[in-house]
């Protein structure tokens, strides 16, 4: 192969084996970078819109992880995988138990939700407050202790403790 079998690109190709088999794909320096953790560099993930619809096994399935690991759920369930296929793609993806971001009430903050501040932020950067009492809609979250969102036009982490699930 003379070029990365995901995006096409032919600088510092590399061999990647596909676990839990001996099969290997060519992959370029910015794949290998960040195909554990793709969410490192979304923006390059957006080759995979072609490559997922490539005919090699190999190649469905390390598509089939990255958009998984993104949550690309909608591009995921387009695919076509043959089971055993699926099988493989599904035994190399790590079950990691990602503890669930909640509330100052222990409500689970899921993406997209809206809240509200329940104190008094000083927003350090910013040269703001966000006041108690202000509606974030439609959160993204960071992690399992913060969410992302929009206070006053400006886009802010908050720690999930100082926010209450609308």
């Amino acid at each position: 192969m003379s070029s990365c079998e995901l995006c096409e690109s032919s600088e510092e190709l590399r061999e990647y084996k596909v676990e839990p088999k001996e099969e290997f794909i060519t992959i370029c320096s910015r794949c290998a970078s960040s195909i554990d953790e793709p969410s490192k560099d979304k923006n390059h993930w957006h080759c995979l819109n072609d490559t997922m619809w490539s005919q090699e096994p190999k190649v469905q399935v390390m598509a089939y992880r990255i958009l998984t690991k993104l949550g690309s759920q909608d591009m995921v369930d387009m695919m076509y995988l043959e089971p055993e296929v699926l099988e493989w793609a599904k035994n190399g993806l790590e079950k990691e138990e990602v503890e669930p971001t909640r509330d100052s009430n222990g409500t689970i903050l899921n993406e997209g939700d809206s809240v509200t501040i329940i104190k008094d932020l000083v927003v350090k950067g910013a040269g703001f407050t966000a006041k108690q009492g202000t509606t974030v809609k439609n959160i993204h979250i960071a992690d399992s202790k913060s969410i992302e969102g929009r206070v006053n036009g400006t886009r802010i982490v908050l720690l999930s403790k100082f926010l209450k699930k609308l």
